[in-house]
């Protein structure tokens, strides 16, 4: 496959599955967008194949396949065409790809999370290698980048688990609640289940945005050490995702009763706050 044809499939799979936040947009000049594009494109569809009803037959095994293909020829697809070059290009790691692979087949193994710290290392395979990919294009990923990426990808990570707890729990049967929190605030799987608002509840949700928030605040200084376009990019993310935790304060942290996500009413906030500097 024509290079240029496999890019601009990434490009529409990237642009096509917008959701909370910017992924490769028009900030970023085009090789970079390019290469993000191809990186969104592999996890877009590893993301499919573990939550699409279309791959409920054999999910786990497409996911292996699809891994296997980053040590194979890319074979005339377009996302790994796209991908190989990008790799060469910029020197990207096989083994954050890997990892993002790797957490999908725990979505669909139905791993369970006893506490917060072995939530925080399925952050770790899920949400900071993508951060450290896009560091690695842009060759600014200095151990202190890299740390305060892993924070602010950990945190969008976060957020989304608490913004779609309703559909994870009841629809994909899929738990991102740390056991000891839920056993502390005397919160079961049956009340989550039938979606049962409780004060319990409530004191669970908000401990968990609290420590979304402290790692947004944690990695916060990281847009304005990258400047440029780049930096811009990261700081609209970071906003996006902070926006998403006032929602859900606002809604006093039930998202069991509704879904909190971004809408065009926020755009123009975000983006000035982010043209300004602002982080929050």
């Amino acid at each position: 496959m024509d290079l240029s044809a496999a890019y601009r499939h990434c490009r529409r799979v990237a642009f096509g599955h917008y959701e909370n936040f910017p992924v490769a947009t028009v900030l970023l000049p085009q090789p970079q967008r390019d290469a993000i594009a191809a990186i969104y494109a592999f996890a877009r569809q590893a993301d499919d194949f573990s939550d699409e009803p279309a791959f409920a037959d054999d999910r786990v095994g497409r996911l292996l396949d699809w891994g296997s293909r980053l040590d194979r020829d890319p074979a005339g697809h377009p996302v790994f065409v796209a991908l190989a070059d990008a790799r060469a290009r910029w020197g990207l790691p096989t083994e954050l790809l890997s990892d993002l692979v790797q957490a999908f087949l725990l979505d669909c193994r139905g791993q369970r999370y006893p506490d917060f710290e072995s939530l925080l290392g399925y952050c770790r395979l899920s949400a900071n290698p993508v951060g450290r990919l896009v560091l690695r294009v842009f060759r600014l990923d200095s151990a202190e980048a890299v740390r305060a990426s892993d924070d602010i990808c950990t945190a969008l990570q976060l957020t989304n688990h608490w913004q779609d707890l309703a559909s994870d729990v009841q629809v994909r049967d899929r738990w991102y609640l740390p056991k000891a929190d839920m056993d502390r605030f005397g919160v079961t799987v049956a009340q989550i289940r039938r979606g049962l608002w409780s004060e319990g509840l409530e004191h669970l949700l908000r401990l968990q945005v609290e420590r979304a928030e402290a790692l947004f605040v944690s990695g916060q200084a990281l847009p304005g050490r990258l400047g440029g376009r780049l930096g811009l990019e990261v700081r609209l993310t970071l906003l996006g995702g902070r926006r998403i935790l006032g929602k859900i304060r606002r809604q006093g942290y039930n998202t069991l009763r509704a879904r909190p996500r971004l809408g065009f009413a926020d755009a123009p906030g975000i983006l000035w706050d982010g043209l300004l500097g602002r982080t929050a």
